[in-house]
């Protein structure tokens, strides 16, 4: 099966654009040129490869032919960007990282991307329970994910792990204490989002469920925040929490055990200048954690 590299990037602008006519747009195209390049591209694959829905999405089919279209253009980009004429060759890496991530030990990772000329960095903020999916579809180049298992077509490597300790503040501790430790089970909780099953983990230890009162704070600088803000405990990154403690705002609550969440780095395997540098600043990056 040959696949024609035109119908790839038609099928990868319409998951992007989210629209036949959209994308005919970006492609300068009539919407009959398009549907012509996506029927074309089904009739070679014997696949339906693109939901015609609103926003259009890839089928299973379609997601690794996405995948390849992100790795033709950017081979394409990374080669223009060689040619004399490269001041119009910008290579975009999208990656997908978890907030905490982000928020604390990632950040190495910005400063290093700031100094690269020519290239725009999209980040997907995704729980890293869930960041590997973004690859399988081919949405990301590489992913800070909890998967060890590589996605098919990627590589993985372990990247340590990043801490997370039960804390709250001394007055809220104080008000809900109960002997030598706390009422779990009417303690106020801050969660991230539905996926942020951390706490939960925390409480299932003691064969608790959620307690009544349960915050929901989908921002790590803000969940770090509400929590130094008395507004209930929660499971906070070492980077973030060591501060507090030392300053006395947090303390870790009595009898919770800090949480290791295992990171991994899953990227292309595809050899690429931009990939491999990337790969090794994340790398450099990831080196604080435990």
């Amino acid at each position: 099966m040959r696949l024609d590299p035109g119908q790839l990037e038609t099928l990868l602008v319409i998951t992007e654009q989210g629209t036949f006519d959209a994308a005919a747009g970006e492609l300068h195209l009539t919407p009959s040129a398009v549907s012509q390049r996506i029927r074309a591209l089904e009739r070679a694959t014997g696949q339906v490869v693109v939901r015609r829905t609103t926003p259009c999405t890839a089928t299973p089919a379609g997601e690794p032919l996405v995948r390849l279209a992100r790795q033709l253009r950017l081979l394409l980009t990374e080669t223009a960007a060689d040619l004399p004429d490269a001041a119009a060759a910008v290579i975009e890496l999208a990656v997908a990282v978890n907030a905490d991530s982000l928020a604390t030990w990632f950040r190495e990772v910005l400063d290093e991307v700031a100094t690269w000329p020519a290239t725009a960095l999209r980040l997907d903020v995704e729980d890293q329970a869930y960041s590997h999916d973004l690859l399988r579809r081919g949405d990301v180049v590489g992913a800070v994910t909890s998967e060890p298992r590589p996605v098919q077509g990627c590589t993985a490597e372990p990247l340590g792990r990043l801490r997370y300790t039960p804390a709250a503040t001394p007055e809220l501790v104080g008000r809900h204490r109960r002997g030598r430790g706390v009422d779990w089970a009417r303690l106020p909780m801050v969660v991230f989002n539905e996926k942020d099953r951390l706490q939960d983990d925390v409480l299932a230890e003691r064969g608790l469920g959620r307690p009544p009162v349960v915050h929901r704070v989908p921002s790590s600088a803000d969940f770090h925040e509400a929590v130094r803000r008395g507004l209930g405990w929660g499971a906070i990154p070492q980077p973030q929490l060591s501060p507090d403690l030392e300053a006395g705002r947090l303390v870790a609550l009595p009898g919770g055990h800090p949480v290791d969440v295992p990171l991994y780095w899953q990227r292309w395997r595809l050899d690429t200048p931009a990939l491999n540098r990337l790969t090794e600043t994340v790398r450099r990056a990831a080196s604080v954690l435990s």
